[in-house]
């Protein structure tokens, strides 16, 4: 019996330091050098101190504020350890009565605004906490941005120009905007 459990336990032993000490530090590590602020969650640091990060989205509501995606999260909005879509079908009530409520909370933020909403401002992606927003979402809120904070709608244009992301490998997807750089870059100047 000895015969058999001491092999085995040996292979045990040895894996798990392959496994769970030695690769998992060598990726890291390697993570670290190549990759260090992908590695380290793209965080964004203002005055020495973490706001946020690029690739999780936050909560915006104020008028002067442009406002991302809904979050599918349960309890705190953008939680990313709740991560995960609504999986509600077009026909669902809750989707619908989401979807309505974002159309009401749109329009009373800028009532003059008769552009057709972009249906990322009233919809959550398949996480719950995209940080990004389409250009035309962007554009849409420019004029109620640009109103709350004195601001010119060329100067607000500009800005959305400046922080528009490109496609990936020029193909993929569509234009976003990261909802969390340009409100900072928009608090940097007030």
């Amino acid at each position: 019996m000895m015969k058999q459990l001491r092999p085995a336990f040996t292979l045990l032993i040895t894996f798990a330091i392959l496994t769970g000490l030695i690769y998992p530090s060598l990726i890291t590590g390697l993570a670290q050098l190549i990759f260090p602020n992908q590695a380290n969650g793209n965080l964004i640091m203002l005055d020495g101190r973490t706001v946020g990060s690029a690739l999780i989205g936050q909560q915006f509501d104020a008028p002067e504020y442009f406002w991302g995606r809904l979050s599918a999260t349960t309890g705190v909005p953008y939680n990313a350890s709740a991560s995960g879509g609504s999986n509600y079908s077009a026909l669902n009530p809750d989707l619908q009565k989401q979807v309505e409520t974002r159309l009401r909370d749109l329009k009373n933020a800028d009532p003059e605004n008769n552009l057709p909403v972009p249906v990322d401002l009233v919809t959550a992606s398949a996480s719950g906490l995209d940080p990004d927003i389409s250009v035309a979402a962007a554009e849409y809120q420019a004029a109620r941005v640009a109103g709350a904070r004195g601001l010119s709608i060329d100067q607000v244009d500009a800005l959305i120009q400046e922080y528009t992301r490109g496609r990936i490998f020029g193909v993929l997807g569509e234009k976003t905007v990261n909802v969390l750089e340009i409100n900072l870059a928009l608090d940097g100047i007030q």
